[in-house]
């Protein structure tokens, strides 16, 4: 491979930007993306290998569970970018009702443990899914 994965950090409120170091140290070009909006936008345009992003739930959004839905349901259309979520154990329920829906690759509990973090990275290093 010429080039590294593109790793896309999305709404870093938790801990995902913590974890910057790591992401290059595995091989990953980071890019940090604040705003969920342009994170859709650039998904559409370049998938990234990987998206990295917090979950959370609040009681207060109307038509929504959780942050990340309308994320989530752009990705749906680029099968080989992986999603991987932080999320407090608090919201498990809610998580799990949105996974039940679109499609989560994988989810880590806060505090993240930094040994299952890079585990699930390097495993999808070495294992890219199949392009559609």
């Amino acid at each position: 491979m010429s080039s590294q994965p593109r790793l896309l950090i999305v709404n870093a409120f938790i801990g995902t930007a913590g974890y910057k170091t790591l992401y290059q140290e595995l091989g990953y070009s980071v890019v940090t993306e604040w705003s969920e909006r342009k994170a859709i936008s650039l998904v559409r345009k370049t998938p990234p290998a990987v998206i990295v992003a917090d979950f959370y739930h609040q009681s207060d959004f109307r038509d929504r569970l959780s942050n990340l839905e309308s994320l989530l349901a752009a990705v749906q259309s680029a099968p080989s970018t992986r999603i991987l979520v932080f999320y407090e154990a608090a919201h498990q329920a809610i998580l799990d009702q949105v996974r039940a829906r679109l499609r989560i690759d994988a989810a880590l509990t806060l505090p993240v443990q930094e040994d299952q973090l890079r585990a699930t990275l390097l495993a999808w290093l070495d294992n890219p899914p199949a392009s559609a």
